[in-house]
């Protein structure tokens, strides 16, 4: 299959579909950090070049509930997120799958096909994660370690919610946990 994964600097999705033969590759305003095939640039220039599927990881930012204290100041942002959101939901791609944390996309267009935690993929950790799925199967746990991650700390279970200020913090809670990219995968 030819697929896109939108949204994502990290290539850990893209790599993970690569390993399984497919022809994938990432698109995002920022480099790759991983070698492998990449776009720079809109997704939108290159949406229409014939994908069969598309995961797509649009920005946070304006979307997600955990910043909803700043909702009041940043309408026009979160309009315009939403419209973006909505673009690569109803692109003309046969197979959709965009992921977003708790966020007002289940308010303002509409609820999630399914919310899974990273710990359902065997990763010690607890994120929701929202899926809003098109033609496509929602993901089976491949690997479910949540009674094992319930003896961690709470700091360390939810890392990424602890993580200090810094100005690569939204980049290192955006990326996708590789358990989840290899069932997305697999599956």
């Amino acid at each position: 299959m030819k697929i896109l994964i939108a949204c994502e600097f990290s290539g850990i999705v893209r790599d993970a579909f690569l390993k399984k033969g497919h022809d994938a590759m990432s698109c995002d305003l920022l480099p790759t950090e991983k070698p492998g095939p990449h776009y720079q640039g809109d997704v939108m220039d290159i949406i229409n070049d014939g994908f069969d599927m598309m995961i797509a990881h649009p920005p946070c930012t304006h979307l997600a509930v955990s910043g909803a204290a700043w909702f009041k100041n940043k309408i026009e942002e979160q309009k315009q997120a939403l419209e973006f959101v909505k673009k690569l939901m109803y692109s003309n791609i046969e197979k959709i799958c965009i992921e977003n944390p708790v966020s007002v996309i289940s308010t303002k267009i509409r609820k999630p096909d399914q919310i899974i935690q990273p710990y359902e993929f065997g990763e010690m950790e607890q994120k929701k994660t929202c899926l809003w799925l098109k033609n496509l199967q929602k993901l089976k746990s491949s690997n479910n370690v949540f009674d094992e991650m319930m003896k961690l700390p709470k700091n360390k279970r939810e890392r990424l919610h602890y993580l200090p200020p810094s100005k690569d913090r939204w980049k290192n809670r955006s990326r996708t946990f590789s358990g989840i990219a290899e069932a997305m995968a697999d599956q």
